[in-house]
């Protein structure tokens, strides 16, 4: 909880982007709206399965350390890509049918998507070199 509050306090201190006459920021980060967390089983055949665009599929757990360092640093790449890609991010806790189905058996687990197949995968933490070769692969550039 404590490490919540500090995340939060960090992230308000963050500049978002413009600011309006209130004074809050207005998101203009093509990262957030590259990037979403899965509902459920629908949402997931909806966004990732279905979507026109690849899609980056990052399976994690709120208690797994190396997710709280790959998952930031995938958002990033993710975001430069200005996107030509999407993110998903899954937490096999709250959706463990779908980790089952994609065969995830260690977190992070990240798998690349194109047209409802898997086309690529890893396991574990990647640099961001790695990351940007993974998602040039999937984009084909």
């Amino acid at each position: 909880m404590a490490q919540r509050l500090a995340l939060q306090r960090l992230l308000f201190l963050i500049p978002r982007g413009p600011l309006t006459s209130q004074g809050r920021a207005i998101g203009t980060s093509a990262g957030r709206r590259s990037t979403f967390n899965v509902q459920d089983g629908s949402d997931f055949q909806d966004r990732v399965v279905n979507s026109p665009k690849p899609v980056v599929v990052d399976f994690h757990a709120q208690w797994c350390g190396p997710c709280k360092i790959l998952g930031p640093r995938l958002e990033k790449m993710v975001a430069k890509q200005e996107g030509k890609v999407l993110m998903a991010k899954v937490d096999i806790d709250d959706h463990t049918d779908l980790a089952i189905e994609y065969e995830v058996s260690a977190v992070p687990t990240v798998l690349a998507m194109k047209n409802g197949d898997v086309v690529d995968k890893f396991v574990g933490i990647k640099d961001e070199d790695q990351l940007e070769a993974f998602l040039k692969k999937l984009i084909g550039a």
